[in-house]
């Protein structure tokens, strides 16, 4: 994933990740073209409309950027496309709920890496089997991630951050969308490294952990740019670092982890579209092949400029490859850190 996020310009985006794509694998179609050698075609598919699937709650960045997609991915297959919030558990709860549903193409499932690839880590149960139940379509987006602390901590740096939090061992905690979340790891992560003891508090959104912020009740965490910045630029929120490998492009005047004492450090969180397995392969492949033109769009670029999101757009080949990286690289920080099942 490190290579996904080293751009400095989001105004090239789309053409940035098609090379990268290209060079790690990632399985980039070109924009109108069907696999070759896909059997079938997908006769009157959609003949309904579509439930698109988000696990978290409305407001949240998987559901901002699900809308986006939404509508133009509606007026190309002819059917509405319904973005459906099902929240609850870390996108557990959304996510079985897709995974048990009927695979004919109008059940999808909008989420981002949590319920995919470290839940299943670090969960004693789950409600589905993503490797199992879960069939990809393609890789949409990412985004690095932004570390936010409230005014009242009264600290301007990531270093006197860290001074504090070491002071006050044990008495602070962070929030984040979940155990085993992007935004959880990477604080986990950080903690090891920084060598602070805190407290984790899980919500069921981004928009629950930044009430729960300027209410006082959690004292930092990682988020997606979409929902912290908007806060940081009313005054509301205080953001120290991002968590890209380099100074991201909208977001140049902040800091990155590494470059704050902790080199190496990055974490960004992804985004992609799935389907229920056994959903017939004509389906997949076209599905697949509308989302990549239109994720890889002009339009749809636009779009996500203010979410601060790379668009990127992959095959289904492509996502399965991230998704076997992102398995083993959490998984050995998770063995490594000894994080609990919860």
């Amino acid at each position: 994933m490190s290579g996904l996020m080293k751009r400095r310009d989001l105004l090239s985006a789309v053409a940035a990740a098609s090379t990268t794509a290209a060079g790690t694998g990632l399985g980039l179609m070109p924009t109108g073209a069907i696999a070759a050698g896909t059997a079938g075609n997908a006769g009157s598919w959609p003949s309904r409309p579509i439930r698109l699937v988000v696990p978290f709650p409305g407001g949240s960045s998987p559901d901002l950027v699900a809308r986006y997609l939404a509508e133009p991915l509606a007026h190309t297959l002819g059917q509405p496309v319904v973005v459906d919030n099902k929240p609850g558990a870390g996108g557990n709860i959304g996510t079985g709920a897709v995974a048990k549903a009927a695979p004919d193409g109008h059940t999808l499932l909008f989420t981002i890496q949590g319920p995919l690839i470290t839940a299943p880590l670090l969960a004693k149960s789950l409600p589905y089997d993503p490797q199992r139940e879960l069939r990809s379509v393609s890789f949409i987006a990412s985004s690095p991630n932004v570390l936010v602390v409230p005014p009242s901590l009264g600290v301007e740096t990531l270093a006197q951050f860290v001074a504090l939090a070491r002071r006050r061992a044990g008495e602070l905690n962070y929030g984040s969308v979940g155990n085993g979340s992007a935004a959880h790891l990477a604080m986990a992560s950080f903690i090891a490294r920084a060598g602070l003891a805190m407290v984790h508090v899980p919500y069921a959104g981004f928009p629950q952990v930044v009430s729960a912020m300027l209410a006082g009740q959690i004292h930092a965490g990682f988020m997606v740019p979409a929902i912290a910045m908007p806060q940081v630029r009313a005054g509301k929120l205080k953001a120290l670092a991002v968590t890209s490998a380099g100074r991201f492009g909208a977001l140049a005047e902040l800091p990155t982890v590494a470059e704050s004492g902790y080199p190496g450090f990055e974490a960004t969180s992804w985004q992609a579209l799935l389907a229920p397995a056994g959903t017939p392969e004509a389906i997949v492949r076209r599905l697949s092949d509308e989302v990549v033109r239109i994720v890889r769009g002009e339009a749809f670029r636009r779009e996500l400029l203010p979410l601060f999101f790379s668009a990127a757009g992959t095959s289904p080949e492509g996502l399965d490859s991230l998704m076997r990286d992102e398995r083993q690289r959490w998984g050995a920080l998770i063995k490594q850190l000894k994080l609990e099942r919860e």
